[in-house]
């Protein structure tokens, strides 16, 4: 069974006209899963994380303060790009809750995978720095949850949004027992993710793109150097920061993916799984900025984790 995590409240982020991480995003994901082939997902609503949860991976005095940064009316500022709303506090903590419930599911034995819809994303976030359209960092989050809550040694996560996830790859630079995987474009913002980045223990794996690759270079990096990493850490569990801005109709990059690239790199994330976690994958939602790429990129992402409840 594959279960499904969101929340209206994450609609109510709102970070000004034109924005592309805007509510409509979310808007679009709900019509998507409408469609009657999502009608055996089990929906849940994303809970709250407790500061407690958080501050796993942020300061608490640094959750205290972003979440006091929280305007009654406009806009608060953060970066160049990152503002928060009326309600930004409380979305940001549903994107959160809901990657550390959906962990709780799926090492609780209630479902084979789960796929959170949430906003803000995350994989910006430093420990102590809101960037890049993210406040706290939730993939991050959810690999410190499992380990805090459940006892579990060897988390991985694996990125495929276009751009390079920074704070994950920064919170995970000193862990031997955290794996942080990534395909990019660079040269792009932020600047991170040479593939001679490889942390403290050689847990960090980056395969940068150039602007105009498409699934074929993608495939190759992720054949010739992601999966064999991944089979190698053998993590306990596979967390996607799962962004969807690589796709060739995405404004804000130059990759070339299509839909059925996503569908490929879902199942071999899933192999590694069974082979080494019970199968136990959690995908975040993080980037992908044209409606139509998004819903049918995230689409194809959750047909595929759901395959596993037909297997």
């Amino acid at each position: 069974m594959t279960v499904f995590f969101t929340h209206n409240a994450c609609i109510a982020h709102d970070m000004g006209p034109m924005h592309p991480e805007r509510p409509a995003r979310l808007e679009a994901l709900n019509q998507a899963f409408g469609d009657p082939a999502f009608a055996t997902l089990d929906r849940r609503e994303a809970p709250l994380a407790s500061v407690d949860q958080i501050a796993l991976m942020h300061p608490r005095d640094h959750v205290e303060r972003v979440l006091a940064a929280e305007p009654e009316v406009g806009l608060a500022r953060l970066d160049a790009d990152t503002s928060m709303s009326p309600g930004s506090g409380e979305a940001a903590l549903r994107a959160a809750g809901a990657v550390c419930a959906a962990v709780d599911a799926v090492i609780g034995g209630e479902a084979a995978n789960a796929f959170c819809a949430g906003r803000p994303p995350g994989h910006h976030a430093e420990a102590e720095i809101p960037m890049g359209f993210c406040l706290f960092n939730n993939v991050a989050i959810a690999a410190a949850h499992a380990r805090a809550a459940h006892g579990l040694k060897r988390v991985a996560v694996m990125d495929f949004d276009v751009h390079h996830g920074n704070g994950t790859q920064a919170m995970f630079w000193n862990e031997p027992d955290m794996m942080f995987a990534s395909t990019h474009q660079m040269p792009l913002y932020p600047g991170t993710g040479a593939r001679q980045e490889r942390g403290a223990h050689g847990t960090i794996i980056n395969a940068p793109l150039p602007s105009g690759a498409g699934g074929e270079e993608f495939r190759a990096e992720m054949t010739e150097i992601i999966l064999p990493a991944l089979d190698a850490f053998e993590p306990e569990l596979l967390i996607i920061s799962a962004g969807f801005d690589a796709h060739e109709a995405d404004p804000l990059a130059g990759l070339r993916f299509v839909e059925d690239d996503y569908a490929w790199a879902t199942r071999e994330l899933m192999s590694i799984a069974d082979r080494h976690a019970g199968g136990r994958v959690v995908s975040s939602l993080e980037g992908g900025y044209d409606l139509d790429a998004l819903a049918a990129s995230a689409s194809t992402h959750v047909r595929v984790l759901m395959e596993k409840d037909r297997a």
